[in-house]
């Protein structure tokens, strides 16, 4: 199995930052894309950025520039770097990933973190 356990959502105002961590443990070969997904009540799933596993990026339109995405394959952790925050992009922010349980198979296994709450407002 693997839990995805994300952390550092919180309340800020406006202009400010957070920074979000998810971890993954358990037993896997590796762990390939990993995504953060926001949802805001009323509202689609989107998804926010992307890394791959060798550091290859995309981000939604609406946080280009504003966020970053970045990862430490030693710890098995991925961040989002959340800048020049906006009320818009409050939101319950999930962590994805795509996992290889083994080195013997190319199938992707894909997992979901609990979700951490981000509300950015005065």
């Amino acid at each position: 199995q693997v839990q995805l356990v994300e952390s550092g959502g919180g309340l800020v105002q406006p202009g400010g930052s957070l920074r979000l961590s998810c971890a993954a443990s358990g037993r896997f070969f590796s762990i390939n894309a990993m995504k953060w997904y926001r949802q805001a009540p009323g509202k689609q799933r989107e998804l926010v950025a992307a890394i791959r596993r060798d550091g290859n990026t995309n981000y939604a339109d609406s946080v280009k520039g504003r966020f970053t995405i970045s990862r430490d394959n030693a710890k098995n952790t991925v961040y989002l770097q959340m800048n020049s925050l906006k009320p818009e992009d409050t939101a319950g922010y999930y962590c994805n990933a795509d996992v290889r349980t083994v080195s013997y198979s190319n199938v992707d296994f894909n997992y979901w973190g609990q979700g951490t709450q981000v509300t950015v407002s005065s």
